[in-house]
């Protein structure tokens, strides 16, 4: 039978399938986006009943694992007790022995749902009472002939709900005739994309029988075995995709830069006040390799706060200028392109270069100065927030892109920016940690520098925990690093006081500590502010004409200042901890002891402590990620729409790393061998991954 059959079916509406119709449809889309054969295939159970086993009732035992048995109504009467009235329904099953169902809580409604002679299945823990053995509000299922080989005595699905699928009919026993139905009807012409050879590597089920047995296990090893299956195929499909553009990026022409030129060499050895960490050296020495290559250089550099990616990114400009390219430098917020812009300023002067500032505030007059610069050639690098990428800005010769806090960029403008000029290579920065398995999904297309050593004479910030009876200790030692010269941050969740929540906030809080350190300078920045104000305040901060900041989480990336020693955190237990760790990182800037003082509130969750934990645990930003991904789950990492996270229906990449694995080396093999995958052996595995990844995935072909 030809694929494109099975794809028709997999297509198909599911309003047309017997007992959905129209206004199911509606509900199911809505609910848990179930359009069609394909989705309700993937609309997997969210657990299981085993119900395998059904118990003669004159056989019961009394025990602390559920059973099932099966029987008929024989009556059901209202009891009064001593203080509560309860429902007692009899059943007897085919052995001729009788049990009790009993329901204490809403039994008018279940005394309703049975009548004398109805088949039942009930699932529950059996207790004995005197002479009777008894559940106390059991699972049930009423039954006829059709219905109870899908019900009892069998592993039972159950699916994803919701008071709306409850409305209109979509309960779990429904939703398991629908599927059984599609699956005697139209079972044999589901077909598995994946070869023999492919199978018999990864020892993996057949994916016709993985998809009915998702749904109708016969036993726990066949639905241990689909669900491992249904993960590989979901997981390797994705890396497929990264595997193809990583295959079809190798082939895309990039400018070659050449040797390194003295300019590099002068701005390493004689520039920089530091020598360059190991780990910076050998990003530095990918990023030169890449631009020689002859190919597009597509490099995610990730590193921890503080552990120097700038520098290598300036470097890196400095390679392109030698060989006649500008660079572009994207930042998130007009805040970091203007930190930027000042380190770039600094670290380009000795070398009678500049570069130019282009943000969304700028006046008509700069801006107009700063297009000039870039679209006559006589800037290396223009700095800004998206308004580098706008239809009226040009460069003369754009070589490099460099674009800083990545993920915080949407796949559209990162494209935008790679069509600026001719396919300039690509060098992508983050300074948030990213766990392997999550590295593997989000930027496997990608080649990767780590930066995980900070520069020589840093020092581990210390961080401590503490509550509001110790809020005058703290204080005490605040006043006392202010004494001694140093800066410090006091950082809020609020801006202004809320009603409705009971935190403080930035704004009552600058005026509490202008009250309460009178010997200092109070400073106050928050991202309402405009933005001449807020950069004036950023100013004086870091020129040490305000030694006490106050900040909501506008600081949270990029802000440098060396002599900031102190961080406290107001209501630590509200903050994520990708974003504590990376306030966190405003400190210790220098050879200076710094500190992190999180100040928590008394009533916490569970994953607040656990934050809170391993913020006091480890300075580790990679060891934190790991923490911060199993705490929050891969879709949350980032936010599934802006990293580009795919929307995994079974796969948690946080648990099942060695499936991801597996799929990986799978997928990376496939493309390697046959990266057009023409080979017929691979024709349904192109027919499903062109149908159903690449024309939604490829458009942009992802540029980080």
């Amino acid at each position: 039978m030809p694929a494109s059959t099975e794809s028709d079916i997999l297509d198909r509406p599911v309003r047309f399938l017997k007992g959905v119709g129209e206004k199911r449809a509606s509900v199911w889309a809505e609910a848990h986006q179930v359009r069609t054969v394909r989705d309700l295939l993937h609309f997997y159970p969210r657990r299981y009943l085993d119900r395998s086993t059904v118990a003669s009732i004159r056989q019961l035992t009394e025990g602390p694992d559920p059973v099932t048995v099966v029987g008929t109504v024989q009556y059901a009467r209202v009891v009064d007790g001593r203080s509560t009235k309860r429902l007692e329904l009899v059943v007897e099953g085919a052995d001729g022995g009788r049990m009790k169902a009993v329901w204490f809580r809403g039994f008018r409604w279940v005394q309703r749902a049975f009548e004398a002679g109805d088949r039942v299945a009930f699932h529950g823990k059996v207790q004995r009472f005197g002479r009777w053995f008894s559940m106390t509000h059991p699972d049930y299922d009423r039954l006829d002939a059709a219905e109870a080989r899908l019900d009892t005595g069998r592993i039972v699905a159950l699916y994803p709900g919701g008071e709306a699928m409850d409305n209109v009919g979509l309960t779990s026993r429904r939703v398991r005739r629908i599927v059984y139905t599609f699956f005697k009807e139209h079972g044999l012409e589901l077909r598995d994309p994946f070869p023999e050879t492919l199978r018999s590597t990864f020892d993996l089920m057949d994916g016709r029988v993985a998809r009915r047995a998702i749904h109708f296990p016969k036993t726990q090893a066949e639905l241990a075995r689909a669900t491992v299956r249904l993960k590989f195929e979901e997981l390797f499909y994705i890396q497929l995709l990264l595997a193809t553009l990583r295959a079809q990026r190798s082939a895309v022409p990039g400018a070659v830069f050449g040797a390194p030129q003295p300019l590099l060499t002068r701005f390493v050895n004689e520039v920089l006040p530091f020598e360059l960490t190991s780990a910076q050296r050998e990003a530095l020495k990918d990023v030169i390799a890449d631009t020689q290559s002859g190919h597009q250089m597509n490099r995610l550099v990730q590193g921890d706060v503080g552990s120097g990616k700038t520098v290598v990114a300036v470097a890196a400009m400095l390679h392109a200028w030698s060989h006649g390219y500008q660079s572009a430098f994207m930042a998130p917020t007009e805040i970091l392109a203007e930190q930027h812009h000042h380190s770039l300023k600094q670290y380009l002067a000795p070398l009678d270069l500049a570069p130019a500032l282009l943000t969304g505030s700028q006046g008509a007059a700069e801006r107009r100065e700063a297009q000039a610069a870039l679209a006559e050639g006589t800037v290396p690098v223009g700095v800004g927030t998206h308004a580098l990428i706008q239809d009226d800005v040009a460069f003369d010769r754009l070589g490099l892109a460099i674009v800083d806090e990545q993920h915080r960029f949407g796949v559209e403008q990162r494209a935008t920016m790679f069509e600026k000029g001719e396919r300039p290579h690509m060098l992508l920065m983050t300074a948030t940690p990213i766990p392997r398995s999550l590295a593997m999904t989000l930027y496997g297309d990608l080649d990767v520098s780590i930066m995980d050593e900070m520069p020589a004479g840093r020092k581990p910030v210390e961080t401590r925990l503490r509550t509001e009876k110790r809020r005058g200790e703290v204080y005490a030692f605040l006043r006392d690093q202010l004494a001694q010269g140093r800066q410090a941050y006091v950082v809020y969740p609020l801006v202004e006081e809320s009603e409705k929540v009971d935190l403080k906030d930035a704004v009552s809080g600058y005026e509490a500590l202008q009250a309460q350190f009178p010997e200092a300078t109070v400073g106050l920045v928050h991202g309402q502010l405009p933005t001449d104000e807020k950069d004036d305040v950023m100013r004086r901060f870091k020129a040490g004409a305000i030694d006490l900041l106050v900040s909501t989480t506008v600081i949270e990336v990029g802000v440098d200042v060396a002599n900031a020693t102190v961080m406290i955190i107001e209501h630590a237990e509200r903050f994520g901890l990708s974003q504590l760790h990376q306030l966190r990182g405003r400190v210790g800037r220098s050879d200076q002891q710094s500190y992190c003082i999180l100040m928590a509130g008394y009533k916490q969750s569970a994953e607040a402590k656990q934050r809170l934990q391993a913020m006091a645990r480890t300075n580790d930003g990679f060891e934190i990620s790991e923490v911060d991904l199993k705490i929050r789950g891969a879709g949350d990492f980032f936010g599934t729409r802006q990293s580009g996270l795919p929307d995994l229906k079974i796969a948690d990449i946080t648990q099942d790393q060695d499936i991801l694995e597996e799929a990986r080396a799978a997928a990376q093999q496939i493309v390697a061998q046959d990266p057009q995958l023409r080979d017929p052996a691979h024709a349904d595995i192109r027919t499903h991954f062109e149908r159903y990844y690449v024309r939604r995935d490829l458009d942009f072909a992802r540029v980080g």
